[in-house]
């Protein structure tokens, strides 16, 4: 059976020492394989501490990056772009010391920048990316962790919104060190076919989230889980299925989410019952 997990986006942001500590526990008694964890702001939470904490529940970690404003790897200054590189390192360097072997996230641009770009401007654009991303695949590769590059929706992004356009950007990286992250609110958008998407990505997939359509608990939706979890299946990715969503509680991650109304009964339902859900697929069978 494929692991689960869930991302502490759920109940708060950022994630904290003292937050991790009260949550951490609530998801390993709910019967949770994996505990994402976000890296809001390098400091945030001790990850040697964080090791230890979610081992000795018995949980596997993963850490997502943060695209918050100002971290640019594109169409960007010099200097910006050497910040959110030593941003991006440091978030390896963070997934490296607490045990999980993905840092993922949109590693590109601050997440709600747009604009338009014509074909050849969009050529240049993935020259850009390559060239910025280079030096961080490789201190991944040092780490023994492999970056996953998350696909956003069109109004989250105008960099990279689908697995194609995933593909192509990171043709010139190492797979094995840089792979795609799918999170399925966004491919629900953005894909017309969700499972063909997920088989085109293959062996770059590094790492998926999972949530309903709207963003609230797998299974309350209208999306294909059977045809997600074969596809998944097919392509033989054995990592974690990670519920991501957000608490509308905290201002900032709810307008930067768009999370304008109650999404479950309660926060913890949307874990609760998104494991129940998981759990009776056809997941790794």
């Amino acid at each position: 059976m494929r692991a689960l997990g869930v991302n502490t986006w759920v109940w708060t942001s950022p994630l904290t020492g003292e937050g991790l500590e009260r949550l951490a526990p609530r998801v390993a008694e709910w019967g949770f394989d994996v505990i994402e964890l976000p890296v809001e702001d390098v400091g945030d939470w001790d990850p040697g501490r964080a090791r230890d904490l979610v081992s000795g529940l018995g949980l596997e970690p993963r850490v997502v990056l943060v695209m918050g404003p100002g971290r640019e790897l594109v169409a960007t200054d010099p200097g910006t772009r050497r910040a959110t590189q030593d941003y991006l390192r440091r978030v390896v360097d963070a997934a490296a010391a607490v045990g999980s072997p993905v840092a993922a996230g949109p590693a590109y641009a601050s997440v709600g920048r747009t604009w338009r770009m014509s074909p050849a401007g969009r050529a240049s654009l993935a020259a850009e990316l390559t060239e910025a991303l280079a030096p961080v695949v490789e201190h991944a590769a040092q780490a023994g962790v492999r970056l996953a590059v998350e696909p956003l929706n069109r109004y989250e992004t105008s960099v990279l919104n689908t697995v194609d356009q995933g593909l192509e950007l990171l043709a010139d990286l190492p797979s094995e060190h840089c792979g795609l992250a799918l999170d399925v609110y966004h491919m629900n958008i953005e894909e017309r076919d969700v499972p063909a998407a997920i088989l085109r990505a293959g062996d770059r997939v590094a790492h998926v989230q999972v949530c309903a359509n709207d963003r609230g608990t797998p299974g309350a939706d209208h999306l294909d889980w059977p045809g997600i979890v074969g596809a998944l299946d097919a392509i033989r990715y054995t990592g974690p299925l990670v519920i991501e969503s957000f608490t509308a509680e905290n201002a900032t991650i709810a307008t930067a989410a768009s999370i304008w109304r109650p999404l479950a009964a309660t926060q913890d339902a949307i874990a609760v019952d998104g494991l129940a859900f998981l759990r009776s697929l056809p997941i790794g069978r």
